[in-house]
Order: structure tokens, then sequence, then C-alpha cells
């Protein structure tokens, strides 16, 4: 069975950073694509970020120049650096494995989810 469990969120200012990480339990990182996506109240789902088995790393526009999506697999972790965090960032952030073999950005395209984590970004 495959557990991913996120830390890392937390309270920041406008303009701040955090780093969310993702330990991927029960199979090895490198078997998978990976994504953050976050849901803000009242909102759908919405990828973030993703990066491929091989490194390559695609985003949403939103986010482009801010957050960086990085893996470990020596490690089993995933991680997304968010910085100058503005209001509207504001979310629950899931990170979740894709056993697809190409960008996947869709919630369909992932099998596996972690609980989530809260970003609350105070303006």
């Amino acid at each position: 069975q495959v557990q991913l469990v996120e830390s890392g969120g937390g309270l920041v200012q406008t303009g701040g950073s955090l780093r969310l990480s993702c330990v991927v339990i029960g199979r090895t990182l490198s078997l998978y694509n990976l994504g953050w996506f976050r849901q803000a109240p009242g909102k759908e789902r919405e990828f973030v970020a993703g990066i491929s088995r091989n490194g390559g790393t695609y985003s949403a526009d939103s986010v482009k120049g801010r957050f960086t999506i990085s893996r470990d697999n020596a490690k089993n972790t995933v991680y997304l650096q968010m910085n100058s965090l503005r209001p509207e960032d504001m979310a629950v952030y899931y990170c979740a494995a894709s056993a697809t073999y190409r960008a996947a950005r869709g919630s369909d395209d992932y099998t596996y989810w972690g609980q989530g984590t809260q970003v609350t970004v105070s303006s």
C-alpha cells in the first residue's frame, strides 16, 4: 500500500516562503510522476506543479516563477518550494503520485494522494 504524507504547511505573511514536503511510503518514489495540487474553500482542486520520473518539471501559470517542485528519490520525498506567496495561494495543498508516463495535470491522472497540509497567507 502506498501512503503519501505531507508536511511543511503553516501561516506566512504575503511575500513570504514555505517549503512543503511529501514522503512516499510503501513504494519507491522513482516509479511515479508526482504532483502538487491545492484546494481553496469553495473552489475545485487545481493543479499546481508536477515532476516526471526523469526530473522534468511543469507548473500552472499562476505559480510560474514563484513555486519550484523537486524530488529526492533517495529520500523518497517530493518538495514544493513556494516563494513570494500571495493571499490567493492560501489553500490545502496535496501531493499525489501518478503511474502515467506523461505530464499529468489532471486529478484523474493521479492514483495516490496525501491527506493535505494547510497553507495560510496573511495580507
